[in-house]
């Protein structure tokens, strides 16, 4: 059905219209799996447990979300970008709810509540493997960092946007309510992206020939999983499965988006708690806070995407895909461990959040690079690399109210500053130009100097 009865295209290109929206699902992802965070606090009080037992549930969703990126990253490229994200966020919903109900007062009720966010995490396992498959079908590759970029600012306006909602929606109506709302906003939104989504541009009505032409001229070929209407399906070539798991690129990116992720989680899971109960912050203040390092990841993301095109076309491709990123992470330790060590509150608060900043200006160059390497093949290869991410996050869940509790919270920062400068040193290894599928191949056409 058609979804499209006004025929004219809109000024601003389809593409540009859809990872818009993937930016809008990006927020709301986090919006779904960072509330938890924000409400942990009267969770721990209601079901009676301390900081390594919440760990557990904040581990519970990253575990869930790391096992489920393979199969995840094969349904995307079996069955489209488009209903499997329709079903993703549905499922999102569904599991925030039943988060919600969990009863305190059941003796296993901590385990049911490892469990639904172990599911949750399950569902949202599926959101980057998509918006990978959707921007090497969507976007030339002179324009993917930029494109993962908004897709990765996301990820900042939804962490950001939580602390505050979140907050006054548990000042005012309980922990729980912030659960519905997350899922009622999902729901809304999914549907929204079913009804405007195509999972290629040969399939969109409001697609016209100049962009298409752009699109295909600069795009791998597929021609085993992309028929002559664009439909996405299995094709009749086996997996390279070998071939994806020697190859030294995708060790090396999976190895520091694990680095990454490690990080990532020390502010997802713990800055709120971190700022209230180490800095002695009182709850609307640690809420203000908090967004800070948000604010900086959706301002690194968008520059950092930007930056990556533009140093990879005007000087070189290893450049803008992997020496920027290396360059990112390395500020990054240096930024935790000076934020770390700051004696005013504010001072830290600021230092830190400028930290996350840098380290989400390489968040784009992860996703370029896998697109541009993977091809056809983009969704699985990236849903290897975002596993290691989510792996790491699970460490610094479970690993950093342990450190805290034995040697302090800047004992923390300095083992997230360790693995930044690891993330530095494995993007060291990258070649940019490699291919998967033909691996002799350079591949640097579309990205010549301006």
């Amino acid at each position: 059905m058609n979804s499209f009865p006004i025929q004219s295209a809109p000024a601003l290109p389809i593409r540009y219209l859809l990872v818009t929206w993937l930016f809008v699902l990006s927020a709301v992802a986090y919006l779904d799996r960072t509330n938890i965070s924000i409400a942990g606090i009267q969770i721990s009080k209601e079901f009676a447990i301390d900081n390594s037992q919440l760990g557990w549930v904040f581990s519970a969703f990253l575990i869930g979300y790391a096992a489920f990126q393979v199969p995840a990253g094969l349904l995307v490229h079996r069955f489209g970008t488009r209903l499997v994200l329709t079903f993703a966020v549905l499922w999102w919903g569904l599991f925030s709810v039943l988060t919600a109900l969990v009863p305190p007062r059941l003796s296993d009720s901590v385990i049911i509540l490892v469990l639904v966010r172990f599911a949750l995490g399950a569902g949202e396992a599926t959101m980057y493997p998509a918006t990978s498959q959707f921007v090497e079908r969507w976007f030339p590759r002179r324009e993917r960092g930029k494109a993962n970029g908004i897709i990765f600012g996301g990820v900042g306006v939804g962490s950001g946007l939580t602390p505050p909602i979140v907050s006054a929606i548990v000042v005012h109506y309980g922990w729980r309510a912030s659960f519905w709302f997350s899922a009622a906003v999902g729901v809304v939104a999914g549907t929204i992206w079913y009804l405007i989504a195509r999972d290629t541009p040969e399939q969109h009505p409001l697609v016209r020939d100049p962009e298409l032409d752009l699109i295909l001229k600069d795009r791998e070929p597929s021609a085993d999983s992309t028929p002559s209407n664009g439909q996405l399906r299995s094709g009749n070539r086996a997996v390279p499965w070998v071939r994806i798991f020697t190859s030294k690129e995708v060790l090396a990116l999976t190895l520091s988006y694990f680095c990454f992720g490690y990080v990532a989680w020390v502010f997802f899971g713990w800055f709120y708690i971190y700022l209230a109960q180490a800095r002695g912050l009182n709850l609307k203040t640690s809420a203000l806070y908090s967004t800070l390092p948000f604010v900086g990841m959706t301002i690194g993301c968008l520059s950092g995407g930007v930056a990556s095109d533009w140093m990879a076309q005007r000087f070189n491709l290893r450049l803008g895909r992997c020496l920027l990123p290396a360059s990112s992470m390395t500020l990054t330790a240096l930024l935790l461990v000076l934020g770390s060590r700051a004696e005013q509150a504010q001072t830290a608060g600021m230092v830190l959040a400028l930290g996350a900043g840098m380290l989400y200006v390489s968040a784009g160059s992860f996703w370029a690079v896998s697109a541009n390497f993977a091809g056809e093949y983009a969704g699985l290869t990236s849903g290897i690399m975002n596993m290691g991410a989510q792996i790491g996050g699970a460490c610094t869940t479970s690993l950093t109210p342990v450190i805290a509790a034995h040697f302090g919270w800047q004992m923390s920062f300095f083992v997230a500053a360790l693995f930044a400068t690891l993330g530095a040193i494995a993007w060291l290894i990258v070649d940019p130009k490699r291919s998967l599928l033909a691996p002799d191949i350079q591949l640097d056409a579309g990205l010549q100097p301006l």
